[in-house]
């Protein structure tokens, strides 16, 4: 088992986990530690690495990101049954995603506040790269390889820095006002920042730190200023950026054991 995520509150408690098996399950806990299993995803033909449900105001979404290449995207629907999207991201696989924030910039091509927002995911895979991808919706599907979502090639990444290897984590920050902010970390031993600051413009890629191993996980804080970083060599440090844009190492882990160790 490689992840596991938390749906929002609002629709109980609800769990999903994915698998080296191919195999999404998504449990939900009927009554204190009891657990329901609600749905088995078998769509995808190799190891599932990553899941995670989406902004709890598109209902009760969830994408998984798979070694087969493919995405895949489950939606609940009102009979208790799961409506599920697919497309392909690259053929040598794909080993995490994370959801846009709702309402983030670039998310609705119309100013006017009554046209829902679209769907947005970014992905990172064995192909070194990471991607955008936006959902339009089955009417407006040309491609039976991409379902609803189509990749968005019309906001190109910066070429000036990219990963060397393959990338092992991709998160967008929660806070989207007045730019668009993803971390991405690979096994080359950096992580990436890349900002968004108009619609529809080029992603500009910093560098935040090379690391003394790879780096496995990125993490926001509730408020995407703060962002935790796992690395190979068994460390976990946070990182906050000042007003110059620059960042800085603020904590880790071996601080936090030293200041327990001296409480005790």
């Amino acid at each position: 088992m490689w992840e596991v995520a938390w749906a929002h509150p609002k629709f109980g408690t609800v769990l999903a986990s994915c698998s080296f098996d191919g195999t999404v399950l998504i449990h939900r806990e009927s009554r204190p530690r009891v657990w329901t299993l609600l749905h088995t995803h078998r769509f995808h033909e190799s190891s599932v690495n990553s899941v995670a449900f989406g902004p709890h105001e598109f209902g009760l979404v969830l994408a998984c990101a798979s070694s087969d290449g493919k995405v895949s995207v489950l939606t609940h629907q009102q009979d208790d049954t799961w409506a599920v999207e697919h497309f392909k991201d690259n053929p040598l696989g794909v080993n995490a995603l994370s959801w846009a924030p709702y309402k983030c910039l670039g998310s609705s091509t119309d100013d006017n506040d009554e046209v829902p927002p679209q769907m947005r995911l970014v992905t990172g895979g064995c192909d070194n790269r990471i991607r955008f991808w936006r959902y339009h919706g089955l009417a407006s599907s040309t491609s039976e390889e991409t379902g609803g979502w189509t990749e968005d090639v019309g906001e190109p990444l910066g070429e000036s820095l990219g990963h060397s290897d393959w990338v092992r984590d991709v998160a967008w920050a929660p806070s989207c006002i007045p730019q668009n902010v993803v971390a991405s970390c690979s096994e080359d031993r950096t992580v990436l920042i890349w900002t968004q600051t108009t619609s529809g413009g080029v992603w500009q890629p910093s560098l935040l730190n090379t690391f003394e191993a790879p780096v496995w996980r990125v993490s926001w804080s509730v408020t995407g200023s703060i962002l935790a970083v796992a690395s190979g060599d068994n460390t976990v440090t946070l990182w906050k950026c000042g007003l110059d844009g620059t960042w800085s190492q603020v904590s880790n882990t071996e601080e936090a054991d030293a200041a327990n160790a001296s409480n005790q």
